[in-house]
């Protein structure tokens, strides 16, 4: 596999740089190119005979396989370029960002958006964290903060058995029935009237 990337250029250099690739070129009319970046790796200086125009390294949205053939027939993949040095007028503004929102062809105009799913926000201190436990259990060690975890899980179920306990409802005593007929606490018989004493002798 070889190391290729995609140079995209203005128009005016374009042309230039066809006619060094041509065939028709003579020696009289080579001019040298180079291409120097800066310690960030990601801006630089493209030079064409005795003219420079800025250059961005950036990042495709989508990797793009490289083929070639010499007989018209066979292709041979030769890599994959993920990668794409973009060179600008003098005058250009420089782009915002490391990562190209479009790709190489039209119906990949604005992919990063269109194309692609969002990115969950997350915590980098979350994110940190986890990354740093993750390294101590692949070292042989445990995770840290276990114990506070467990004390603060400990601490919220001891909360919400006290709020349940405190919340259930007392019971209430119910007051007891009236009892039915008059009281005789005594053990009196009642007095008869003369009507019932009719009704027993008949």
């Amino acid at each position: 596999m070889e190391e290729q990337f995609i140079l995209r250029v203005p128009p005016s250099v374009s042309e230039r740089i066809d006619r060094l690739l041509s065939d028709e070129a003579s020696t009289s009319d080579e001019i040298p190119l180079d291409l120097c970046f800066s310690e960030d790796g990601r801006n630089g200086t493209f030079m064409i005979g005795n003219d420079e125009f800025p250059a961005s390294l950036l990042d495709l949205p989508a990797v793009v396989e490289s083929w070639k053939t010499y007989d018209d027939c066979a292709l041979v993949k030769t890599a994959d370029i993920g990668q794409m040095i973009m060179v600008r007028e003098p005058g250009d503004p420089a782009p915002n960002t490391v990562e190209y929102r479009h790709g190489l062809t039209p119906p990949m105009k604005d992919a990063r958006k269109r194309r692609f799913r969002r990115e969950p926000d997350l915590n980098p201190e979350l994110v940190q964290r986890v990354e740093r436990d993750l390294l101590n259990i692949l070292s042989g060690g445990t995770v840290e903060n276990v114990n506070e975890q467990e004390e603060a899980a400990a601490n919220e179920n001891a909360s919400n058995e006290n709020n349940k306990v405190s919340t259930s409802p007392t019971p209430v005593e119910k007051p007891e029935a009236p009892e039915t007929g008059t009281s005789n606490p005594a053990g009196v018989e009642p007095e008869r009237s003369e009507s019932e004493d009719s009704d027993d002798s008949m």
